[in-house]
C-alpha cells in the first residue's frame, strides 16, 4: 500500500499544488461466503484483502470538491449543483467521480454546512471490474477522509448507510450494506460475519496461517457492470419472491414455504438465499469452533455455495466455472465465485504446499479453453479503513 500512498500523494502535488492534510486508505473485499443475501436482510462472510484505495484529501476553502483520478489522469469539479437535496435536481456527475459526489452528497445531508469543499487525490491497486468492490473502496477511503478531516461525529452504522446510499441512491447502483461494511471494519485475520436485518458485525478469527492454508483470489479477466441488467434482475425476483410469499424480505421465509411458489425460477432465487444464509452461518460457527475439521467444511460449503450461484441463482460464467473446476483439481480445499457475479473474481482455500499446482491448473485450463490469461491476488484477510499516520506507515487499530 505505500507505492498507492506515494502515488496518491503525488498525484494531489500535481492536481492542486501543496500537500495534503492526509492520506486515508480504505480496502477491497472478497466474500467468503453469503452471496445476494445482503439485499435480502440475511447473513455474509467477507473479509478485506491488502488491496486498497487511498485519498489524500486537503479542505479548501471554496464551495466545490476538486477531484483528481490516477485512473485517467483528470480532474473533476463537483460544485454545489452537484450535490444539492435530490439526485434528480443535481447536476449529473458521471463515471468514478460519480461515486465521490455520492459520497459528498450524503454527507451534506447528514451534516449540512459542516462538510466544506476539498481537493481530493485517488490512487488505488483494488482491481476494478473483479467483484473485488472497487466502489466501496473508493466510498470509504474519500468518505472516512472527510468525516476527519470536518470532525463529524456519525456512529458506525450511519457511515455505512451513508456509503451505501453513495452508490445505491446516487450513483444507481442497488447494492446492500456488505461491501461498505467489510471495508469500513474489517480486522487483520478475521471475517465478519454480518447480519443484514439487524446490522450486528461479529469479527470472525480466520487462523489461516496457523492451518498453512492461503486464500488465493483468481481475477478471471471477464468484466462485469452491475449498474444495470442481470444483477437487477436478480433483486427484482427476490422482491418479486416477497411479495408473493407475503413477507418483508426472503430472511423471513420459512424452510419449506417457498416450494409453493408457481414460478420455478423463484424457487430457485429463494432456494438459494435460505441455503445461503444456512451456509454462511454454519461456516461462521465452524470457524469458532476452530477444530481439525474445521476448513474441511468451510472448503465444502464454498463449492455448494458456488453450484447454487450457478444452478439456483444463475450469476455464474464459463470463465468463473472453469476456473472453479481447475482450482479444486489443482488441490484446492475450497472454491466459488466471489462478487456479485456474470464475471470477476474466483477465491479459492488452498494449502500452501498446493499453491503453485492450483495456478498453474488454472491457467492450463483457461489457455485450453481460450479464456482470458488469469491473474492471481493475495486474499489474506486485511485492515479495514485507516488514515495514514505518515508516509509508508499506517494506524491499523
Amino acid at each position: 500500500m505505500n507505492d498507492v500512498a506515494t502515488r496518491a500523494r503525488n498525484g494531489f502535488v500535481r492536481a492542486f499544488g501543496g500537500k495534503p492534510a492526509g492520506c486515508w486508505a480504505a480496502p477491497g473485499r472478497i466474500n467468503i461466503l453469503g452471496e445476494h443475501t445482503d439485499y435480502n436482510n440475511g447473513f455474509a462472510l467477507p473479509c478485506a484483502i491488502g488491496y486498497y484505495t487511498v485519498a489524500a484529501v486537503a479542505p479548501s476553502s471554496s464551495p466545490t470538491w476538486r477531484v483528481w483520478s490516477e485512473m485517467t489522469d483528470t480532474t473533476v469539479t463537483i460544485g454545489p449543483a452537484g450535490v444539492t437535496s435530490t439526485v434528480e435536481d443535481a447536476d449529473a456527475i458521471d463515471g468514478w467521480a460519480a461515486y465521490v459526489a455520492g459520497v459528498v452528497w450524503t454527507l451534506k445531508h447528514l451534516a449540512g454546512d459542516q462538510i466544506k469543499g476539498a481537493r481530493i487525490a485517488i490512487a488505488s491497486d483494488v482491481p476494478i471490474g473483479a467483484g473485488l468492490s472497487s466502489s466501496a473502496a473508493l466510498e470509504i477511503a474519500v468518505l472516512t477522509a472527510l468525516r476527519d478531516l470536518y470532525q463529524l461525529d456519525l456512529p458506525v452504522e450511519q457511515q455505512i448507510r451513508a456509503a451505501q446510499s453513495a452508490e445505491r441512491d446516487y450513483v444507481g447502483v442497488p447494492s446492500g450494506i456488505l461491501d461498505q461494511t467489510a471495508s469500513l471494519l474489517a480486522r487483520t485475520d478475521h471475517a465478519l460475519l454480518i447480519d443484514c436485518d439487524t446490522e450486528e458485525v461479529e469479527q470472525i478469527p480466520l487462523r489461516l496461517r496457523e492451518h498453512d492454508l492461503t486464500m488465493m483470489v483468481i481475477d478471471t479477466g471477464v468484466s462485469h457492470n452491475h449498474v444495470e441488467g442481470e444483477y437487477i434482475d436478480r433483486q427484482n425476483d427476490c422482491a418479486r419472491a416477497a411479495q408473493l410469499l407475503g413477507v418483508d424480505s426472503l430472511r423471513d421465509v420459512e424452510e419449506h414455504d417457498y416450494i409453493d411458489l408457481p414460478d420455478l425460477v423463484l424457487r430457485r432465487r429463494v432456494r438459494h438465499v435460505l441455503t445461503e444464509n444456512r451456509r454462511t452461518q454454519m461456516a461462521a460457527a465452524a470457524l469458532k469452533q476452530a477444530d481439525d475439521r474445521t476448513f474441511t467444511r468451510l472448503g465444502r460449503y464454498m463449492y455448494e455455495s458456488h453450484l447454487s450461484m450457478l444452478m439456483d441463482f444463475e450469476i455464474s460464467v464459463q470463465a468463473v466455472d472453469h476456473a472453479v473446476a481447475a482450482a479444486r483439481r489443482g488441490g484446492a480445499v475450497g472454491a466459488r465465485m466471489t462478487g456479485g457475479g456474470f464475471g470477476g473474481c474466483v477465491i479459492a482455500l488452498v494449502p500452501n504446499d498446493r499453491a503453485e499446482a492450483v495456478r498453474q491448473e488454472v491457467c492450463r485450463t483457461a489457455e485450453a479453453a481460450d479464456l482470458p490469461e488469469p491473474d492471481f491476488y493475495d486474499g489474506s484477510p486485511a485492515a479495514g479503513a485507516h488514515k495514514l499516520d505518515d508516509p509508508g506507515t499506517a494506524n491499523r487499530n
